[in-house]
């Protein structure tokens, strides 16, 4: 257990002080943006289920009207997220060339966006989709909140690019400072990731919010807090992949690997099976407990969403487990 916290194994040992600042820059950002997007998605979900609603309850036109007033909220989710797999990847590239390409790519589609839900709603404001710049709904300053949130990733995007062609010619201290891009399956291993990851940012939100929506009192004290456990454990995993794993050395990920996943199998275990156990103490308890933070789920009457929570720890842990085991045979 104390070799898998042993300084020895972090890339940033290595570093010079330069990329150790810069490795600390990276990893401030990359926790901001999952901050944002987790709020940001969770609110999408939100506006999502609005809208299943409304066809379910037989008035498309609604959903057509929450769906125009929800545009900057969907635009906004898939900025961030943008932002925070360019800024992921771009620090693990070992290619020069292939690493600032990736850089213009990414600024190009992240200013597509957010100027696409500038002029949006700029366009929704004149044309009455909303009442006025601030309507207060969703959040207070809606969606004069999801202008501005543009606006600064759009800035961002800018500076970007034009900072990749001042240093393009020489390729200054903007180097590599995390662990290196997987290249093999790579279609199928950013697949995982990414829908791991938004399992993650759903799970991070509806922790923090379960605390403030869900009811702890009339009998349901056990399931709630079961129900947020197998949140936390959720968001708890991705982190760890994230901000220790992804900052080892390549001979110490191999090292680690084998008993993380082993120590992340079991807390996945315990953590599905105490939440069972809750539940079978109380079988309404996802519908009268869980509706504030799985609103998709049950907005569409079909319970799927907690028992992917459920699964995804022993998922993940099973996938780096059998890696793990495939690497020791090596």
């Amino acid at each position: 257990m104390k070799n898998l916290f042993s300084k020895e194994n972090f890339l940033f040992t290595d570093f010079d002080s330069k990329q150790r600042r810069q490795s600390v820059v990276v990893a401030i950002i990359l926790m901001v943006l999952y901050l944002f997007a987790s709020f940001i998605f969770m609110n999408m979900l939100y506006c999502f289920a609005d809208m299943v609603g409304s066809i379910v309850s037989g008035s498309p036109d609604v959903m057509i009207i929450d769906f125009l007033r929800s545009v900057p909220i969907f635009l906004s989710f898939f900025i961030t997220v943008w932002t925070m797999l360019l800024v992921h990847a771009f620090f693990r590239n070992v290619n020069d060339a292939k690493r600032l390409r990736s850089l213009q790519k990414d600024a190009i589609a992240i200013i597509c966006m957010a100027g696409t839900n500038l002029i949006y709603i700029i366009v929704g404001v004149n044309a009455g989709n909303y009442h006025s710049i601030v309507e207060g709904s969703p959040s207070p300053l809606y969606p004069l909140d999801a202008w501005i949130y543009s606006a600064c990733f759009l800035l961002l995007a800018v500076f970007a690019l034009v900072y990749r062609k001042k240093i393009e010619p020489k390729h200054p201290y903007l180097v590599p400072s995390r662990g290196p891009i997987v290249t093999k399956a790579r279609f199928g291993y950013c697949l995982g990731v990414t829908l791991w990851m938004l399992v993650s940012l759903f799970c991070f939100a509806g922790f923090w919010m379960g605390w403030f929506i869900i009811d702890f009192a009339h009998g349901y004290l056990g399931y709630s807090l079961a129900l947020l456990l197998v949140y936390f454990v959720n968001a708890c995993f991705f982190i760890v992949w994230e901000f220790y794993y992804n900052e080892l050395k390549p001979e110490a990920r191999k090292k680690v690997l084998l008993p993380l996943a082993l120590i992340a199998l079991g807390v996945a275990v315990l953590s599905a099976a105490i939440y069972f156990i809750a539940l079978g103490n109380n079988l309404d308890g996802p519908a009268n407990v869980g509706f504030g933070v799985l609103p998709v789920a049950f907005a569409a009457s079909v319970n799927i969403a907690t028992m992917l929570v459920v699964a995804t720890p022993i998922i993940v842990s099973i996938t780096a487990l059998i890696k793990g085991l495939i690497i020791r045979k090596k």
